[in-house]
């Protein structure tokens, strides 16, 4: 009796299991060759339609947990008589004919046997074509014992999931400074991609696939406030401002994400190549404000080039929230793996120290945490971090996982006289000083290896070099404005000439104690295209009144 109740129980559990069935939305579906822009081909209601390209192919996913048989069949129409297709899986062809109707029928393609979990595909191709229309397919229906727990994205929403390193730091550091280095292997660098290096809690950074003949370079930062869609609607005391963009560099608002100002600089970067990137803070407590400026280095010329620098309100900050991303951000090419390799992280705290981070943790988005898409991951690999993202292949990693890399002990060296974009500033810089000249704003007695001047007031005593230390009243404008930037007040300051700028260097000894000098510094020769305070712009033309007082040999 027990003997004919197990073997009862087995039957009926070897029957539920033949009759499982999972029906995949053909509009979860991609195109071979791979579109390059969204069409009409995949819609959200009605499946596949407008199939007429008899060379395009048609691609569906899925992961099978338990092995054994699995059959596939289709639901299609199609208003001739004559289309035949050819169904591939697990490296069988199934061909089937799809008779002539107006409503959607099931076609059987045929039986395989699947051995192992995994994730596997089946490809329909077209072996003959009926007239103009190949056929409609509404979806694609597996059963068998494989299909018992069988996973596949059922949302109309194709992208891969984005990935995530999070860098934690503790409470107590205050970072004005955020490095990364990013490599993106051979073969990674599928179009709709953007590898993003340093994200912040306001912005992100980081390099993109835009076109097959166009890549940038993207720096963004967040307005304050809710508005998630239209920049229009956000006041002006929530708006980032831009304050300084490198040469070439596009800036604008952005919306549909939050909202925001943007900048992208059109630049072909390569797989295989390492870049460096950085972003600083100047947070000011008082105006709730904060300036972020993105940098990025050029190999092929050993200099940085600023990409943009915005001022962002309600905020007071320093860096925090630190992190990088792989994302797919069209669905068109979902099926593809991205992968991007992050290493030598730093950060730079307000005192100058440089601190290594070697320390992150993987998560993903919402597509990720639906379970919609499963085929992501992140690990370490000789020294850095890497994430990847689509292809169809398990994920090596969980929400949350923690990941260390060994340190790397290479801290950036940032030499902010190499500027890559020195040559055009210079010549703009000129232009500006020429026509404030023209105007009558700045007058000049002459210059000193690129600094203009004005003997203000002849001094009486000694002459000293830029070895000296020096007392002196000064007053700090711009150029471009007339707004004071730094100023003395009741009392001088005392310098190391050798410490300030290279204009006060080379124009303040022209200047005899007891004298009064004003110099008009190129940004080249001031603080070149560096975020160095709340009221200097990157690439600024300054201007000084100095009262010297006395001279320290």
């Amino acid at each position: 009796m027990l003997r004919t109740l197990s073997l009862l129980v087995a039957l009926v559990f070897s029957t539920v299991m033949s009759a499982q069935s999972v029906t995949i939305p053909a509009y979860t579906g991609y195109a071979l060759p791979v579109e390059k822009e969204e069409s009409s081909l995949f819609s959200d209601k009605n499946g596949v339609q407008q199939w007429k390209d008899a060379n395009q192919q048609l691609q569906y996913f899925f992961f099978v947990r338990k092995p054994g048989k699995l059959s596939v069949a289709l639901d299609a129409k199609n208003a001739a008589e004559g289309t035949i297709l050819k169904v591939s899986v697990l490296g069988k062809d199934f061909s089937i004919k799809i008779p002539a109707s107006q409503k959607f029928k099931m076609i059987d393609a045929g039986t395989v046997t699947v051995k192992d979990s995994g994730f596997y595909s089946i490809t329909i191709a077209v072996t003959k074509k009926a007239k103009n229309s190949i056929a409609d397919i509404r979806s694609i229906q597996l059963s068998g014992a494989a299909a018992a727990g069988i996973h596949y994205n059922p949302k109309p929403r194709r992208n891969a999931a984005s990935v995530h390193l999070r860098y934690p730091l503790g409470d107590s550091i205050k970072a004005i400074a955020f490095y990364n280095e990013i490599t993106i292997p051979a073969g990674f660098d599928h179009l709709h991609s953007y590898y993003m290096a340093c994200g912040f809690a306001r912005g992100y950074f980081g390099i993109q696939v835009n076109s097959e003949s166009e890549r940038r370079v993207i720096f963004s930062v967040w307005d304050a406030g809710k508005e998630a869609v239209d920049r229009n609607k956000v006041a002006d005391s929530n708006k980032v401002m831009l304050l300084a963009k490198g040469e070439d560099v596009f800036a604008d608002g952005f919306g549909n994400e939050g909202t925001g100002g943007h900048s992208h600089w059109v630049y072909p970067w390569k797989t295989g190549q390492t870049y460096k990137m950085m972003v600083t803070a100047l947070s000011d407590s008082a105006s709730q404000t904060t300036i972020y400026t993105g940098y990025f280095f050029l190999p092929e010329l050993q200099k940085w080039k600023l990409i943009a620098s915005f001022r962002a309100p309600k905020d007071g900050q320093n860096l925090r929230n630190l992190y990088s991303f792989n994302e797919n951000f069209w669905g068109v090419n979902g099926q593809m793996q991205r992968k991007a390799l992050f290493g030598n992280q730093w950060i730079q705290k307000d005192n100058g120290q440089w601190v290594e981070l070697t320390r992150s943790t993987f998560s993903y988005d919402a597509t990720g945490k639906a379970g919609d898409r499963i085929d992501y991951g992140a690990g370490v690999n000789d020294g850095k971090f890497y994430l990847w993202n689509g292809g169809f292949q398990p994920a090596n990693a969980k929400f949350g996982d923690e990941l260390n890399r060994p340190a790397a002990n290479q801290r950036p060296v940032i030499d902010w006289t190499k500027n890559a974009d020195s040559a055009k500033q210079a010549e703009r810089d000129k232009q500006l000083i020429f026509d404030a000249i023209n105007h009558k704003q700045i007058d000049t007695t002459g210059s000193k290896d690129g600094v203009y001047y004005l003997i203000l007031k002849e001094g009486t005593g000694t002459s000293f070099t830029a070895n000296d230390t020096v007392t002196v009243f000064y007053k700090g404008t711009l150029l471009k404005d007339g707004s004071i930037f730094d100023q003395t007040k009741e009392k001088p300051a005392v310098f190391p000439l050798k410490r300030l700028i290279r204009g006060w260097q080379l124009a303040v000894p022209m200047c005899k104690v007891g004298g009064k000098i004003r110099i008009i510094v190129p940004s080249a020769l001031g603080y070149t295209f560096r975020s160095r305070s709340k009221a200097i712009p990157p690439n600024s033309v300054l201007v000084f009144d100095i009262d010297v007082v006395s001279v320290k040999k």
